[in-house]
């Protein structure tokens, strides 16, 4: 296992390379200049032109790149045109937020999720299997800003049980606090994983539960409960693990919605008001940042595979 996870970090630096170059081009496509962002619509040619110099914007973009990167190598991610702080420093601030945001999300995605999929699964063609799937489209198919605004509008504005926006670090006002600020978006977001988690569920549960194994194992005469979640939920981990990798992968990457209708001071938001900024520097550093993260995910997912099916052989 041990070399196979070497084998995979050293996979993964190809492709964080990728998506250094694909990053640092693509941004110096979008219209726009920072030092002409940050000194305004008034400033003058040449002000603009000494602001591009200090920031080194006004040497070859191949030079750009090649000194980025050696920096990163460096573990200097560069520092961010609007906070005048290192780019790591400014993500680390607002992890926080996202982080718990995500796992809460994650939390009530998989128990929605994969109950809806296992329900459906075991009553298979039958209404309750009906009525989970509807549910399951329905998630997939209303957009997470139309969900969460009308959650405000609900929970929030009618009954005044969840604030409608803002955020309390834990060290304010405690976790309670802070998960009652993060209960309506966490539902916003949670409720669109569960959808894909549902159907996932269903589909493996269904491969599995025409196995030989359950058959023998009711013909036994065990509990039926123990049947569901003993053998066949933990045979059918694999496929559900991997969907929730990608649903993290995409709460980390994907939440800038959510975080600005709630407005949550977390990575989500940090992204739109560094391309909002054209902070050049930020905005390569939090989307490598997450790439980074996307491909950690996927190697934890993977060696879990082992767990639930020991017969997987890392090779």
């Amino acid at each position: 296992m041990i070399n196979y996870t070497i084998r995979r970090i050293l996979s993964a630096i190809p492709t964080l390379l990728v998506v250094a170059v694909v990053i640092f081009f693509l941004i110096r496509c979008v219209p726009g200049s920072p030092a002409l962002t940050m000194l305004g619509d008034e400033a003058t040619v040449e002000e603009i032109a000494a602001m591009e110099e200090e920031m080194g914007l006004d040497q070859p973009v191949v030079v750009q790149f090649v000194k980025w990167i050696g920096n990163i190598l460096k573990g200097d991610f560069g520092t961010s045109i609007y906070y005048e702080k290192p780019v790591l420093e400014v993500i680390f601030s607002r992890m926080q937020p996202t982080v718990i945001l995500v796992i809460y999300a994650m939390i009530i995605g998989i128990v929605i999720g994969v109950s809806l999929g296992m329900l459906a699964a075991i009553y298979r063609n039958s209404w309750i299997d009906k009525v989970c799937m509807v549910l399951s489209t329905l998630g997939i198919s209303l957009p997470g800003f139309w969900l969460g605004l009308n959650l405000v509008l609900l929970f929030a504005v009618t009954l005044g049980w969840f604030p409608s926006v803002g955020y309390v670090y834990i060290e304010e006002g405690g976790l309670l606090e802070t998960l009652r600020y993060l209960t309506l978006p966490a539902v916003a977001l949670g409720l669109q994983r569960s959808a894909s988690l549902a159907r996932i569920t269903r589909s493996s549960m269904l491969e599995v539960l025409n196995e030989d194994y359950i058959r023998t194992a009711r013909a036994k005469g065990l509990p039926t409960r123990r049947v569901i979640c003993l053998h066949a939920l933990k045979n059918s981990m694999n496929q559900i693990l991997t969907q929730i990798g990608i649903s993290i992968a995409h709460l980390l990457g994907g939440s800038i919605v959510i975080e600005n209708i709630f407005t949550i001071p977390g990575l989500g938001r940090l992204a739109y008001d560094a391309i909002t900024r054209r902070d050049y520097p930020l905005i390569q550093g939090q989307i490598l940042y997450i790439a980074f993260i996307y491909v950690f995910i996927n190697l934890i997912v993977d060696l879990l595979y082992k767990f639930f099916d020991p017969r997987i052989e890392f090779k």
